[in-house]
């Protein structure tokens, strides 16, 4: 029962940060700042999510080695929670024209909550056993989908007509109500999760040594060749992981320029993707724990390449909801599956560590390429072909993925 309790408490915290991730990342911020703060300058939005990415992979490697040796992953998980929270509640402040505050704003909010997923993450081999990783990881996705389920109908409610004249008003009052979501139910992971022990834990000299360890395991991973499936899980992971980024960073613009779809319509659109994306990290779970990790994901990736084909030929939104519940499938469960593999792959007494190039260094970095390439693309094309090109990199990192040999679990063993 106990176990139960810090799991449950664990996955509020996905419950509580996909606010951020939905409202602003995805479905209202983007656009909000696309095509009303930057007038329709889409590589803007592409550059400002590209800059906090880099920031964040700098960043996470040496804070996930201070958390292994300080035992103090709660402590930075709290500072960069509390760090994305002010700014995504200070974008009510964001106007037409205010591009650098919209940028900058969005930019620092968006490390809080990518960087705080490394320390967010590396719980979960201390919560249950391997064999369950796959099925704990999906409850903490599906968690974290109907907590934006729950999100965006409250700012489906509070939205008026786009017509009213208080409009943006609300759109902007939104971001409030997405940081103080974020805030509220994150209190139960820092209230009821205990951190792992540690033997002698580090008390000075902490950022040295973070530094030092970041550089040696890169050094283990990558030259020494000491962990060669962790090596191509990585590469692949930052190619697929890339696409999935983009395509969430720009599908609400997708909608609005392709298919002109307004903002009600959009809400109403992810509110309904959000129930596949919970089914599908409920069922994909349990699947990866009879199947394994590696061949679910291998599944999804297929779905995902199906969606982007299926982005480029689409002409009405009964179309383009059909896609958007294909995608809605595979989204938490490539990413919950992704999680329980490297959970699988990485040494006990270094997850942090390793989450930290996980999330950071290959999860964030892998968010540079993408939401860049798609919007030069769509500037210089249309948003049809940059979706289209988008699909280059599931294919690659699918065909990587292969490579990876998947940890034997002992379905009887509970460590």
């Amino acid at each position: 029962m106990k176990e139960k309790g810090r799991i449950i408490s664990w996955t509020f915290f996905d419950f509580a940060n996909t606010a951020f991730s939905v409202i602003i990342v995805t479905v209202i911020y983007s656009k909000y700042f696309t095509n009303y703060v930057a007038s329709g300058q889409k590589w803007l939005w592409g550059l400002a999510v590209s800059i906090s990415m880099v920031l964040a992979a700098l960043l996470s490697p040496p804070m996930g080695a201070i958390a292994d040796v300080s035992r103090n992953r709660k402590r930075f998980l709290l500072f960069f929670t509390i760090i994305s929270v002010i700014c995504t509640a200070l974008m009510f402040f964001v106007g037409k024209g205010d591009i650098i505050l919209g940028m900058v704003l969005f930019i620092v909010a968006n490390i809080g909550f990518e960087a705080g997923l490394v320390f967010y993450d590396a719980f979960l081999p201390n919560l249950t056993s391997k064999k369950n990783y796959g099925r704990v990881s999906g409850y903490g996705f599906a968690m974290g989908y109907i907590g934006a389920l729950t999100v965006l109908l409250i700012v489906m409610f509070l939205l008026p007509e786009p017509t009213a004249p208080a409009y943006y008003f609300y759109i902007r009052l939104s971001f409030v109500i997405a940081a103080a979501f974020f805030l509220f139910f994150s209190i139960p992971l820092f209230g009821f999760v205990s951190e792992p022990r540690i033997d002698n834990p580090l008390r000075k000299g902490l950022l040295k040594k973070g530094i030092e360890k970041s550089f040696l395991t890169l050094k283990s991973i990558f030259i020494k060749n000491d962990y060669p499936s962790v090596k191509k899980f990585l590469l692949a992971f930052f190619l697929y992981n890339d696409a999935i980024i983009t395509i969430i960073a720009f599908a609400s613009i997708f909608a609005t320029n392709i298919l002109k779809m307004d903002d009600a319509e959009i809400i109403y659109f992810f509110v309904i993707v959000q129930s596949t994306a919970v089914a599908g990290s409920f069922i994909f779970g349990i699947i990866s724990d009879h199947i394994g990790p590696k061949k679910t994901i291998t599944v999804t990736l297929f779905i995902w390449i199906a969606v982007i084909i299926g982005a480029y030929f689409i002409s009405t939104i009964f179309e383009f909801y059909i896609i958007g519940l294909l995608a809605g499938l595979s989204i938490g469960s490539s990413q919950s599956c992704s999680r329980s593999l490297m959970a699988l792959l990485t040494p006990k007494e270094r997850e942090a560590e390793f989450f930290g190039f996980y999330d950071g260094l290959f999860g964030k970095s892998s968010a540079v390429v993408g939401p860049l390439f798609y919007g030069i693309i769509s500037d210089l094309s249309n948003e049809r072909i940059a979706a289209l090109a988008i699909g280059i990199f599931f294919i690659i990192g699918l065909i990587i993925l292969q490579k990876v040999e998947e940890p034997v679990i002992n379905q009887n063993n509970t460590s």
